[in-house]
């Protein structure tokens, strides 16, 4: 179908009024947590991407809480912001994955741009940390966006049974999933059987392979010896015709 078809049943306009729209919608969007794996005590490396500032306003300053959940957690580097790592006394000292006692938890990380954000053009932040062996708990991350004019609070958390896409400015956030390969998010182990079968010390499968080789070659060997008969036949043939 062609452009002057398409522009005749009216399908033209409604598609560049769809790109339009697409094209205005980024200016509402919210700050996102994208984690490279979300299950039950796994390490993971989160994403929290800025989409815009503060109604036109350049982005000068991120600030993104922990859940208590979360004891610790480490920052990427990030060349266009100075990055500070707050740090919050507990009421009892608590004990971590690896059984040591810690008495301070990490309660947010800020940025703070050395060049503010101009509207129109996003960014990212990078937090790694261990996900809390709790499955299905939904992690929510308060991050405060401060522009050089005003500032968005993504600090909204939905309450039980709530959708979030009602809230107005939610809170990055995700889901824990049950753990991989049988706990703490240890990464499933190879098939023994799998492993068995491609090895080289496995005397099955060599005598296999070795059978499959002799055949192929006195396969291989037949046929030669056939050619040769035939080409052989034909020359005698030729000889005698001339």
């Amino acid at each position: 179908m062609s452009i002057r078809t398409l522009a005749r049943l009216g399908v033209l306009p409604a598609a560049t009024a769809a790109v339009a729209l697409s094209l205005v919608q980024p200016a509402g969007a919210h700050v996102t947590a994208t984690p490279s794996t979300a299950a039950a005590g796994s390490y993971s490396i989160v994403t929290f991407s800025v989409g815009h500032g503060c109604e036109g306003s350049p982005t000068r300053r991120l600030e993104i809480q922990l859940p208590e959940s979360v004891l610790s957690a480490t920052p990427t580097r990030h060349p266009l912001y100075d990055v500070e790592v707050v740090r919050d006394e507990l009421d009892e000292p608590l004990t971590d994955s690896h059984g040591n006692e810690v008495t301070e938890r990490v309660g947010s990380i800020v940025y703070t741009a050395r060049t503010p954000l101009p509207e129109g053009q996003r960014d990212a932040f990078e937090l790694s940390f261990q996900v809390p062996d709790t499955e299905g708990e939904v992690l929510a991350f308060p991050t405060v966006q401060t522009c050089q004019k005003g500032e968005t609070g993504w600090t909204q958390v939905p309450a039980d049974g709530q959708d979030p896409d009602e809230l107005e400015s939610p809170a990055p956030s995700f889901e824990v999933l049950p753990a991989e390969g049988g706990g703490h998010g240890a990464a499933a182990e190879p098939a023994a059987d799998a492993d068995d079968t491609d090895s080289d010390d496995d005397p099955v499968a060599d005598d296999a392979d070795d059978d499959g080789s002799s055949a192929l070659g006195w396969a291989g060997l037949v046929a030669g010896l056939l050619g040769l008969a035939a080409g052989g036949l034909a020359l005698a043939r030729t000889r005698t015709t001339t």
